[in-house]
């Protein structure tokens, strides 16, 4: 049996530090830009950032490692690394709403944009654009604590976020000053304004207001799940007669392009998608954060506790299966997207391009990481296109939607068995366990030896061995016709 390491659960252990240690140690490359370009699925970019560095170097810096734990094995890491190959980079330009973009990266409108100074810090590192923090007209009073996580140790990387924040609470004449020096500072950069108002005198009001600021586009919020005022959010998104009605006021007192945000907390989002499409909106941006509850004592206030809103990546199957749905309806696919849901990585933002979105928004992977992930997002999706030979981001948007039909059109005349490489099993056994106890009982495991066995006869090609086996040791075979 043989045991292999893995450069990705090696990497996923690096804490990020801030002026990393390792990077002061080895002073020849940027070790940790290195390790952190895999743990955010760049691993075939990432030995650009360590070449010129020694073995002696590479000892050094895992030396300088400050981890809790047992320090990184950086030189492990850097032996298992491809080979770097330079490739001729394509732009990731493209066109939202007739606005154009440098590329599809996004600030959410959340607690990662709350001011001058931190939009601008995240312009400066190559964020295309922001959908700056919901303005309102009420004084918001915000909570604490706000957060909390769920999260698979209590290590600082999380899965999922429940937040009870709700909108800026800044008054309303200083954020629109912040945005209209944004635009005046970084003319080039996308700034969005995002408002929310309590009736139509407030939403045209508003909108009026970020119009006159000079920013590119207006996002109406109907999905905040949070808030401490009723007939506010997602009160408003669930309602579609209130999402075309105020979707229509904003947009006839208005110039700029116009984007309605949905509220994941409802069964159907086409219903008032299509009547902000009614209502006159470009474009559609989805999802908001998902109504929760956490149980932990982290999660209350005054020892009380409450219903809010849950992100991560945890919910990113959940926004693009929403996406999907907005981009096969007959009425809302003729609207642009802007996805929001769980992007963590330049992978994360594909699906969604691929569903059909022309930007992403990112937040809680800012919260974690901090804006300097939108390198890695950059290089990750250029290199990718390089690699496929695409020219134009536009290319990919919505490639994978002919992929998607209704479980009635799936085939189901045909099975892939699973193999087994012995090579790679190490004899754990999970996959017996879960076959008997979840499958069709399918495995066969011999205790001597150790190996399990697929017993064709009862196996069904579910895969659940797959999903489950530690060290990826089972893989499909080939399709074939069932019997």
């Amino acid at each position: 049996m043989k045991k292999q390491f893995h450069i990705d659960e090696e990497a996923a252990r690096c804490l990020l530090c801030a002026d990393a240690p390792c990077n002061k140690a080895c002073g020849k490359g940027d070790v940790a830009r290195a390790i952190r370009a895999v743990r955010f699925d760049n691993e075939k970019n990432a030995a650009q950032w360590i070449e010129g560095c020694t073995a002696s170097d590479l000892a050094a810096a895992q030396e300088a490692c400050i981890h809790y734990d047992t320090p990184i094995r950086i030189g492990e890491i850097v032996t298992h690394l491809p080979q770097y190959q330079e490739k001729q980079l394509p732009s990731l330009e493209i066109d939202f709403c007739g606005i154009k973009c440098e590329n599809p990266f996004f600030l959410a409108s959340s607690a990662i944009c709350t001011n001058y100074e931190m939009v601008a810090r995240a312009f400066d590192m190559g964020w295309a654009g922001v959908f700056y923090k919901t303005i309102c007209m009420d004084d918001i009073v915000e909570v604490s604590p706000r957060f909390d996580t769920m999260s698979t140790n209590a290590k600082g990387d999380f899965y999922g976020l429940r937040n009870m924040e709700q909108l800026s609470e800044n008054p309303v004449d200083v954020d629109f000053d912040i945005l209209r020096r944004l635009k005046q500072n970084y003319p080039t950069k996308i700034v969005v304004a995002s408002i929310m108002g309590q009736n139509q005198e407030e939403w045209i009001q508003l909108a009026k207001m970020a119009e006159e600021a000079g920013v590119d586009a207006i996002e109406l919020n109907f999905s905040c799940p949070q808030m401490g005022i009723q007939g506010m959010g997602s009160d408003v998104g669930q309602n579609p007669e209130l999402v075309l009605y105020y979707t229509s006021f904003v947009k006839h007192n208005v110039t700029i392009p116009v984007i309605a945000k949905m509220t994941p907390n409802i069964t159907h989002m086409a219903q008032p998608a299509i009547a902000s499409h009614f209502g006159g909106a470009d474009a559609i941006s989805a999802i908001n954060t998902i109504k929760s509850v956490t149980m932990d004592a982290r999660g209350t206030v005054s020892e009380k506790k409450t219903v809010s809103g849950y992100s991560g990546r945890a919910v990113k199957p959940i926004a693009l299966r929403y996406i999907l749905e907005l981009t096969q309806n007959p009425v809302t696919n003729v609207m642009q997207f802007s996805g929001i849901g769980g992007i963590e990585t330049w992978r994360d933002a594909l699906e969604f391009i691929q569903l059909g979105c022309r930007n992403v928004q990112v937040c809680t992977a800012v919260m974690q990481y901090g804006y300097r992930i939108i390198g890695d997002m950059i290089e990750g999706l250029s290199y990718y296109m390089a690699e496929r030979g695409v020219t134009s981001l536009a290319d990919l948007v919505g490639e994978e939607l002919p992929n998607f039909v209704l479980p009635s059109d799936l085939d189901r005349s045909t099975i892939v068995y699973p193999m087994i490489d012995r090579e790679q099993c190490i004899g754990c056994g999970r996959c017996y366990t879960s076959c008997m106890d979840g499958g069709h009982q399918a495995i066969d495991f011999d205790t001597e030896s150790r190996q399990p066995s697929i017993n064709g006869r009862k196996c069904v090609g579910c895969h659940l061995c797959q999903l489950v086996c530690p060290t990826g040791a089972i893989h499909p075979a080939k399709r074939i016709t069932k019997k």
